[in-house]
């Protein structure tokens, strides 16, 4: 079996709520966001998934990913890997995007990077060491981390350029599938929030 990569981003947070960069600012879940990570538990530990055995499980070690992972009901199975932290942003660390075009109207951060944070470079340099690792043995993995660094391990896994993450939207508590398909990366599952649902 070629392995596959889950990919399950953390649980609503206020500054996610109000559209906030949140980088590697600390902030608790929310309500919602520990309910939304139980519900996923759930879901992860019902048939297809049955609780994922023989699966190797990391998790960013700031607080809303590693909530999340120990609510779903994985924390004693996880490991904490820097490289899964969210992407730096900087000078742009608590902004709203309306914000950030107040001081550079135009920016995007898929094209531009982060003032004072992460260039793209070193970002996706962090999404290949995900992807390297997880294809590293014959089995699956699952990880539990943030919008932007999910979307560039995302990238990087279909061999495309990080920049590419900027066309693959990712809503907190999804969960998300790369595998393969005829040979090539894939995706096999994208922004899933069923769970969520009822």
């Amino acid at each position: 079996m070629a392995p596959r990569i889950l990919l399950a981003r953390h649980g609503q947070t206020e500054w996610s709520l109000n559209g906030r960069h949140t980088g590697r600012t600390d902030i608790p879940l929310l309500e919602e966001g520990r309910r939304g990570a139980k519900l996923l538990g759930e879901r992860l530990h019902r048939a297809p998934w049955s609780g994922l055995d023989g699966v190797e499980i990391r998790t960013s070690p700031l607080a809303r990913a590693s909530e999340t992972c120990e609510l779903a009901g994985f924390g004693d199975r996880a490991e904490p890997w820097d490289a899964l932290m969210e992407v730096d942003y900087g000078d742009y660390e608590g902004l709203t995007p309306a914000e950030i075009h107040e001081r550079q109207p135009g920016w995007v951060l898929w094209k531009d990077g982060a003032s004072g944070g992460e260039s793209l470079a070193q970002v996706s340099a962090r999404a290949d060491e995900v992807v390297a690792w997880a294809r590293s043995a014959d089995r699956d993995v699952l990880v539990f981390a943030h919008g932007h660094i999910l979307r560039s391990i995302c990238a990087r896994w279909l061999g495309e350029d990080v920049s590419f993450g900027a066309r693959v939207r990712l809503d907190p508590t999804s969960l998300s599938v790369l595998s393969w398909a005829y040979g090539d990366p894939a995706v096999e599952r994208w922004n899933d929030t069923a769970h969520l649902e009822g």
